[in-house]
């Protein structure tokens, strides 16, 4: 048994994937963030938005700032895409229990980019970071039942759903009814440990 991460140990991103760079945010992203973060659409399942241009501001405000100091309460990386550079949505990896070694995992992405396999990229690029760099024993997460993308998200990652709670967030004046979702270090070993590949082995 290793001991609880202390959060985040030392910066481990930006992260590069296929087609993306997870890093941290710039004052310039402003317009990209906005650009989805306004949506209706994208915002409609999930707690905060459609956000005013304030909003987006002082959202960006507080992501520069926490990245000048390490650990941050929690990691919130944009999501860059490579061919042409544009923000397209973020990711959140946040340890609550460091005594248990457990992280919950949180996601948005912009409208014209849903359907293509991008946070799917993201997010295992996240549980890589999870397991085997900060050798987290669990992460969960949750989302609105209508949130088809999102929770289909959770399962090509290989999380399963451990729960239907029924109206358990007030959200926008109605209570919505969540599915949670969770993988295990041994079971994220196990998806990734194939014949001939180095993999890291379950604690």
């Amino acid at each position: 048994m290793t001991e609880a991460p202390s959060r985040f140990g030392e910066p481990w991103y930006p992260l590069e994937t296929k087609r993306l760079i997870l890093r941290g945010y710039r004052p310039e992203d402003f317009e990209d963030i906005h650009a989805y973060a306004a949506d209706p659409q994208v915002t409609r399942l999930v707690p905060w938005g459609p956000n005013p241009p304030e909003a987006t501001q002082a959202f960006l405000a507080q992501m520069i700032e926490e990245q000048t100091r390490w650990p941050p309460p929690e990691c919130t990386l944009g999501l860059e895409v490579k061919a042409g550079g544009r923000l397209i949505g973020r990711i959140s990896l946040r340890i609550q229990d460091p005594g248990n070694r457990t992280a919950d995992l949180g996601y948005v992405l912009h409208r014209e980019y849903w359907g293509q396999g991008y946070m799917t990229e993201a997010a295992r690029a996240m549980l890589k970071v999870a397991f085997e760099v900060l050798g987290l024993h669990r992460v969960w997460a949750t989302c609105d039942v209508r949130n088809t993308g999102s929770w289909r998200v959770m399962e090509k990652l290989g999380m399963r759903r451990e729960a239907t709670c029924l109206r358990d967030v007030l959200q926008k004046g109605e209570w919505r009814t969540s599915y949670r979702y969770a993988i295990l270090e041994d079971e994220w070993a196990a998806l990734h440990c194939y014949s001939g590949t180095e993999c890291r082995q379950s604690r």
